[in-house]
């Protein structure tokens, strides 16, 4: 991998972890057209960068991270069913990641979801809940579970979950955000043990390219997660929507025709 490469995935991962669009999606395009191809470093660089994504939510609400232990307990409580549906299923979740076709299909069938999801939820914008209870944070944590899905994007399950649990776009997202924290985070570190458990290790050249990808991703990421609470907040998903779909077809399309992609 190329310092070049490494860039490009970055913004690639600070683009599209925090918005409904699957970064995995996104990961596959850029991967194939730079024609890279997987290896244990590429796949645990594409997993690591996230700690510098989850970097940029910190520092944007670094005063929501120093409020009461609450704020912490309800994020592990939603935390918690993908913690351990992850553990059981990691096998097949990860002969999943392998199927291109899966992601493409789940990018459309998300993408025809969020073209109604405004007019769904209408409501919530006027008189939508002012504050998260702990079933609420549970059960938004289980739709995050259905993220494991390579294409289905952990934020559009998240925020769709929240949605359905009557909360405002703003604050759907904003918990979405904060979620991806401790969800990211241990799903970096596992990586990372993996990775060493197989035997591999970071050279130099590696530890700066990690380096460098998680420099680009954190400040790619601030500016995305501004921007879309911005954005979703005047114009809504049906944008998304429609995005996703063309982006799904795209990949079907290269797909059926035989052209090599590959999850990194």
């Amino acid at each position: 991998m190329s310092v070049i490469e490494a860039i490009i995935l970055a913004i690639v991962e600070g683009l599209t972890e925090y918005l409904p669009v699957s970064s995995t999606g996104h990961m596959i395009i850029a991967s194939s057209l730079m024609g890279m191809s997987s290896s244990p470093f590429v796949k645990t660089f594409t997993v690591a960068i996230q700690l510098g994504a989850i970097l940029s939510v910190v520092v944007l609400y670094w005063k929501r991270f120093f409020q009461t232990m609450d704020f912490y307990f309800k994020l592990f409580v939603a935390f918690l069913p993908a913690m351990v549906i992850g553990l059981l299923l990691n096998d097949f979740i990860d002969q999943l990641l392998e199927r291109v076709e899966v992601v493409a299909v789940m990018l459309i069938l998300g993408g025809i979801v969020f073209l109604v999801v405004d007019k769904l939820f209408q409501k919530n914008e006027e008189e939508g809940l002012s504050s998260i209870s702990y079933p609420t944070a549970f059960k938004i944590g289980m739709f995050q579970t259905i993220a494991m899905i390579p294409g289905v994007s952990r934020s559009a399950a998240t925020i769709l979950g929240g949605l359905t649990q009557q909360l405002t776009k703003k604050m759907a997202a904003e918990f979405s955000f904060f979620l991806a924290v401790p969800t990211m985070f241990a799903a970096t570190a596992y990586k990372l043990l993996k990775f060493y458990k197989e035997g591999n290790a970071f050279g130099q050249q590696e530890l700066m390219l990690l380096l460098v990808g998680n420099l680009v991703a954190f400040i790619v990421g601030m500016i995305a997660i501004k921007s879309f609470i911005n954005f979703l907040t005047k114009h809504g998903f049906k944008v998304f929507g429609y995005y996703r779909i063309v982006l799904g077809l795209i990949i079907l399309m290269l797909y059926v025709m035989g052209i090599p992609l590959s999850i990194v």
